[in-house]
């Protein structure tokens, strides 16, 4: 009784099924055998709810754990890993089939063929003297999870009734704790499907930058949960990079990990300035019903001025790695995290030129337990040169200082690398006087600049467009800012102001004189949007490129 209350403390020190096995197997070797084998059906490695066996055929396990004394070593018995293709008048499988336990407390010649695997193992085992064997089920809450088998050779007294009582109530307590292991497995495979299935799956094109984004799950079952990234398209060349983390793990935090990512894209789609876009997420993760905290660093990146402007909501603190490899932390002006209620949110804008890397990422990067999180991110900050060097060359971050012993929680890691415009993209800004000749002057730097790029087919359709956007900044937006025109995919044409209302479509009557402008530009242009800057707004409208153009 004794040596079984110890079991309890030995077997399923964690949830790993394996390892689980493997104890199972190291517990019983020698005190109840000299040798021990584990095979588990191939559906709970699968994370799948065993068998309730009916049928008459030999079901598909796989050896997960093997141990044994010394001498005997050599008994050729399933490697670990292997599928175990076993004729049905193997023992084992009668186990499985019946669940009850099996003995065979003397062998006779004929009955090694019965035990062994292969002819070439029932030798093995003949010629070590294995002389007595017994097998019994592992089954837990109803569900066959597999079986064990134990044999005794020279030196050892026979198996007894009382030996196969004994390892059956072990074999139950074990599959108690084999079946905890599969349900957390399982329950860990769902929730990193569902982590996964939330973070995007691929990277818009963005012009200036060359981003490298990389998830690492959590070693521990327990980790995963609420971190993410994004990667989103906004005007005018512009890409906003956002990388959170979500307090929490389980389902619900990577459930609520997808809403807040979703509300961030859709933010992001109608204001660019990232201090407002943390406040009103601020506002929607206290909307949210389980009340979540989640730490945020939303950073938006215009290649005509070569920049980043980022804010954060109680997140890790940005590193920014120069042309030469040495590596500065970005001091973001600390916020509160989203859910917290205490906003505003304060920007800081810093150059991103060619040649230089921003590297933004969770705490799971640098966070172990009872580590010093400020010594993890001295030794990140020394890694990173090499470390994103590797990510833009192979997709894996080698050198992260967090191995997979060290790491306790999962971790998202982007490098957003400045680099000059692709071959094919064009960006061109102008200011645009502030009175009415600022309709003719944009659609002479239109004109102009569209012949220069061999485009002049779409310049009718252009002046049109831009005409509409300058005058609709003359009327509403206290006259227009600048003229922006960019060549990649498409043609877009930009144009910003400091009024703080975004248009909208109007429905004219028959009778009205005006209110058809963006009608006009909505059907001329492939899409058209609005989007608020910090200084205002900017409307702009986007035009397909003909393919003989391109």
């Amino acid at each position: 009784m004794a040596w079984l209350n110890r079991a309890s403390t030995v077997i399923g020190t964690t949830l790993d099924l394996e390892r689980t096995a493997q104890e199972l197997a190291d517990f019983t070797v020698p005190r109840l055998a000299d040798g021990a084998a584990v095979d588990l059906l191939e559906s709970v490695l699968r994370g799948e709810g065993g068998a309730r066996w009916a049928g008459t055929g030999a079901p598909v396990t796989r050896a997960v754990a093997v141990s044994s004394v010394p001498e005997l070593e050599n008994l050729e018995p399933d490697e670990p890993g292997e599928l175990s293709v076993h004729p049905r008048t193997l023992i084992t499988v009668h186990c499985l089939r019946a669940r009850e336990p099996v003995l065979l407390g003397r062998m006779r010649r004929d009955d090694y063929a019965r035990v062994a695997p292969t002819a070439g193992a029932a030798e093995a085992m003949r010629r070590a003297g294995v002389h007595s064997y017994m097998a019994v089920p592992l089954v837990a809450r109803g569900v066959l999870l597999g079986v064990a088998d134990f044999v005794r050779g020279p030196g050892s007294p026979p198996f007894t009734r009382s030996d196969v009582e004994l390892a059956t109530e072990l074999a139950s307590k074990a599959a108690v704790f084999i079946d905890n292991a599969r349900l957390y497995g399982r329950e860990r495979e769902h929730v990193l499907s569902l982590q996964r299935s939330l973070l995007p799956r691929a990277t818009p094109d963005t012009p200036g930058l060359d981003v490298f984004t990389h998830y690492t799950p959590s070693p521990d079952p327990s980790g995963v949960g609420g971190d993410w990234f994004d990667v989103v398209a906004l005007p005018g060349g512009r890409t906003a990079l956002v990388v959170g983390d979500v307090m929490g793990h389980g389902v619900a935090a990577a459930a609520t990990m997808g809403r807040l990512r979703t509300v961030s894209r859709t933010l992001l789609a109608l204001d660019t300035a990232p201090d407002r876009v943390l406040a009103r997420l601020d506002l929607a993760a206290r909307d949210l019903e389980d009340d979540p905290v989640a730490t945020c660093l939303c950073a938006v990146y215009d290649p005509a001025t070569a920049s980043c402007t980022l804010a954060g909501a109680g997140h890790m603190p940005p590193l920014l790695v120069d042309t030469a490899g040495e590596v500065s932390r970005v001091e973001v002006p600390a916020g509160a995290p989203l859910g917290a209620g205490v906003i505003p949110y304060d920007p800081v804008t810093v150059p991103v030129a060619a040649g230089q890397r921003l590297v933004l990422y969770t705490d799971g990067l640098v966070k172990t337990r009872g580590g010093d999180i400020e010594a993890q991110v001295r030794r990140l900050a020394e890694a990173a040169p090499a470390m994103v060097e590797r990510l833009s060359a192979s997709h894996e971050p080698a050198g992260i200082p967090l191995g997979d012993a060290d790491r306790i929680d999962e971790s998202v890691l982007l490098v957003a690398a400045g680099e000059e415009l692709p071959e094919g993209t064009d960006l061109c800004v102008w200011s645009l006087p502030p009175d009415g000749t600022a309709a003719a002057a944009a659609r002479s730097l239109v004109t102009e600049r569209l012949g220069r790029w061999d485009l002049a087919e779409l310049a009718d359709v252009a002046e049109l467009i831009v005409s509409e956007l300058v005058g609709n900044a003359l009327r509403y937006g206290g006259g227009p800012g600048q003229l922006r025109l960019m060549r990649g995919d498409r043609l877009t044409l930009e144009v910003s102001d400091t009024g703080p209302d975004l248009p909208q479509i109007q429905h004219a009557r028959l009778s009205d004189e005006g209110g058809r402008g963006l009608q006009l530009v909505n059907m001329l242009s492939r899409r058209w949007g609005s989007c608020r800057t910090p200084d205002g707004k900017v409307v702009w409208a986007e035009q397909d490129i003909p393919r003989a153009l391109s």
